[in-house]
């Protein structure tokens, strides 16, 4: 793929996101900046798997990708937006599971995985950092459109989290309202990140509550 075809996929299609803090429980949602204060914000087996002998709930937290954890630079190059690196550390040292759902192009690949294959591919070969992007965390994890009629804002992605969601509370955090305006009206905790005044990322503390039923 030639350079302006690929920052225009990295800027158009991967950099699609999110919104406002949707469909969090008044008094959880209330809590979100006081958790934060106090605390911060590779593959892994199948949340029902990994979770059966936990007495704790669990979350599942959704990521869109473009502009939401990585950012596209005026020079095509590609690396973390800011805190993203951290805060996807903390969610792995708490065993959070993440995942993404973010458009792509379906001629990438027949299948999930070969367009995920695609995608990192395509990050990578502009990514700029000594910190790789950490794609171990997200496993198979990594949902794009089969059609072009599924690419977001369609609720297809989302509904095919949820379909495999083993139970578990299923949160989503992009940059844009109509990603999570889209997502909170399919039930999942909706969060729009790098607002001011408000935590970067929703803080993990808040996900271990909502995945407890706090």
């Amino acid at each position: 793929m030639n350079r302006p075809a690929s920052r225009s996929i990295l800027r158009t299609g991967l950099v699609l996101g999110a919104a406002a803090l949707a469909s969090i429980p008044p008094a959880t949602a209330a809590g979100a900046a006081e958790h934060s204060a106090g605390h911060s914000a590779g593959p892994r087996e199948p949340v029902a798997a990994a979770r059966a002998a936990d007495q704790h709930g669990c979350a599942v937290v959704w990521f869109d990708l473009g502009e939401t954890l990585v950012h596209t630079a005026e020079d095509d190059s590609t690396g973390y937006m800011p805190g993203a690196a951290a805060y996807l550390r903390e969610l792995r040292e708490r065993d959070i599971e993440v995942g993404l759902i973010t458009n792509v192009p379906p001629s990438w690949g027949e299948t999930d995985a070969k367009r995920a294959a695609a995608l990192k591919k395509e990050v990578d070969k502009a990514w700029k950092g000594s910190t790789p992007f950490a794609w171990k965390d997200f496993g198979d994890r990594i949902l794009t459109p089969r059609t072009e009629a599924e690419s977001k804002p369609a609720p297809a992605l989302w509904e095919r989290a949820k379909k495999n969601a083993d139970g578990c509370r299923l949160v989503y955090q992009a940059e844009t309202a109509e990603e999570t305006d889209a997502a909170a009206s399919l039930g999942y905790v909706a969060y729009q990140v790098g607002q001011p005044g408000r935590p970067a990322f929703l803080p993990a503390r808040v996900i271990e509550d909502l995945a407890d039923g706090s």
